[in-house]
């Protein structure tokens, strides 16, 4: 797939790339805002206890918060009003967060006695999906999600190569229940200097695995899946599935069927079909409740320097809604222990999402 790319800078200096899927597009419109510099005081901590990272970002207290819909700082600029997107209409459009978790130069930390930080070294992109601020990823039409794959193929080889950058994690949150503070139809990628920990548990899982059979444990849970109860779809190169522990309410594993460590990996059919999947999927999710279903979609990907060989990557959607009135929670078994306690049968789950498919068509 060929897309047109356009880099240009903003008026405090980020960087802002336009992915069109035509020719021609005039993009080298020029930021009038008078912006100054963004200031980031990112650091990591390590948990001496579990000897996992946290990120620590206390100037994001201040971000943009559920603007009206006539202020969105993501829609295209308009006579009278700059946004963040100088141009006056978009295909898909990435830019660097203007809060950002992470930041190529957060500053110098202080490390020494029994506790390990370091600086927030890394970069936070915003993906803009669409230029119709009423649109939705499940919205759009494949040939548009298809473009969002491309670029988060992309951008996951350009962050990767950054210094210091040790994993590549793109993700959406959608709906006020997940805690989105811009309605606009986009998703986020963290270019994290460590590997996240669960990317980590779960290499370390597929290490014993392999070393015990020989083979991928992602694998033998695809092919498992298949054909089981728990499908919910499938798509050339790929199957999606509720996974047999399910923890969340409505969860769904998107797995391609060949072992890849990335997005970048995959060949152009398996790109076709992971934008059909996710149409697929994420459809089934908003006519569950006939509402727009509030969920995580998550992209799980190979450390960019180590163990690429042992992960496969796949994309995990969940909800927090349980019924058309109700969320679940995660209090204290959840947040406290770790022990994931869910309402809904996978199986079941499963099958309300196959039904689901009847209800939006």
């Amino acid at each position: 797939m060929k897309l047109t790319r356009t880099s240009i800078r903003l008026a405090d200096g980020r960087e802002l790339i336009y992915f069109d899927e035509r020719e021609g597009a005039d993009r080298q419109v020029p930021d009038t805002r008078d912006l100054g510099v963004a200031s980031t005081s990112s650091q990591i901590r390590c948990d001496p206890l579990r000897e996992e990272w946290v990120v620590v970002a206390s100037h994001r207290q201040g971000r943009t918060h559920l603007p009206p819909a006539d202020q969105c700082p993501l829609c295209p600029s308009r006579e009278g009003r700059a946004t963040e997107i100088p141009a006056a209409d978009y295909d898909v459009v990435v830019f660097e967060n203007r809060f950002p978790s992470l930041a190529p130069d957060p500053g110098e930390v202080a490390d020494g006695g029994p506790f390990h930080r370091g600086p927030g070294v890394g970069r936070c992109e915003v993906v803009c999906f669409t230029a119709d601020h009423g649109g939705a990823l499940a919205r759009l039409p494949v040939g548009r999600i298809r473009t969002v794959v491309e670029v988060w193929a992309e951008r996951t080889l350009e962050l990767g190569a950054l210094e210091g950058v040790e994993q590549v994690f793109p993700f959406e949150n959608r709906g006020e229940e997940i805690g989105v503070t811009l309605h606009h139809p986009h998703g986020q990628i963290y270019a994290y200097p460590f590997v996240a920990p669960r990317t980590e548990r779960q290499l370390d899982v597929a290490r014993a695995h392999r070393e015990a059979t020989g083979e991928c444990r992602s694998c033998s849970i695809v092919a498992a899946e298949a054909d089981g109860e728990r499908v919910v779809a499938t798509a050339p190169g790929w199957v999606a599935f509720v996974p047999f522990a399910a923890r969340w309410p409505f969860e769904v594993h998107c797995f391609p069927t060949r072992h890849l460590p990335d997005l970048p990996a995959l060949d152009d059919g398996e790109r076709d079909g992971l934008a059909a999947l996710l149409k697929d999927v994420l459809g089934r999710f908003d006519a569950l409740f006939d509402q727009p279903l509030p969920y995580m979609l998550t992209c799980h990907q190979a450390p960019v320097r180590r163990d690429r060989d042992l992960a496969h990557a796949h994309l995990e959607a969940f909800s927090i809604r349980r019924t058309a009135t109700k969320l679940k929670y995660l209090a204290s078994s959840e947040s406290g222990a770790g022990v994931f306690i869910n309402d809904i049968a996978p199986e079941q789950a499963a099958e309300l999402l196959r039904a689901a498919a009847r209800k939006s068509s």
